[in-house]
């Protein structure tokens, strides 16, 4: 954090919880607790905080929280960031830009898995999305190969 700020760099990172920052949300956890109670339907509340960790930080930072109440309990998640309340407020910082980079990061682990893309980095998108296109047309022809490979030996009956 402190680089970003010497480098006017923006930046927004996600926080570990802990005893502190809970009880600085204790007066969002509690009302939406009680409208889960009285709905049964997941309650997020924001919260802008103005945090500092008592060693390591040098300074105040803005946190924004969510505190919420789903049908497992609570589950609170805290988020540090440079960019001011007035460039974007707590909930679209946490909706549009830490939820968006959570999706992105399953849409890469997909790939990986299903895709058998074990490489999905690279400084362009070119040559990242030309490894996936190959690796999708290449699938199709590698179970076609095994099926007739497999077709006279004990492996036929084998699932791919």
């Amino acid at each position: 954090m402190g680089w970003c700020e010497v480098n006017r760099v923006g930046y927004v990172f996600g926080m570990a919880r802990n005893r502190r920052l809970e009880g600085m949300i204790a007066d969002a956890l509690a009302p939406a607790k009680a409208e889960f109670q009285a709905t049964g339907k997941a309650v997020r509340v924001f919260k802008e905080l103005t945090y500092r960790t008592l060693d390591s930080w040098s300074c105040e930072r803005r946190v924004v929280a969510k505190a919420e109440h789903l049908e497992k309990g609570s589950n609170p998640r805290f988020i540090v960031t440079s960019l001011s309340a007035g460039e974007i407020d707590g909930r679209q910082l946490y909706e549009k830009v830490c939820c968006q980079r959570g999706e992105m990061e399953n849409r890469i682990k997909e790939c990986q898995l299903d895709l058998h893309a074990d490489r999905t980095s690279a400084a362009r998108d070119k040559p990242a999305s030309t490894r996936n296109h190959k690796s999708l047309r290449r699938r199709p022809l590698t179970r076609r190969w095994w099926t007739c490979a497999l077709v006279h030996t004990n492996g036929s009956a084998s699932s791919l």
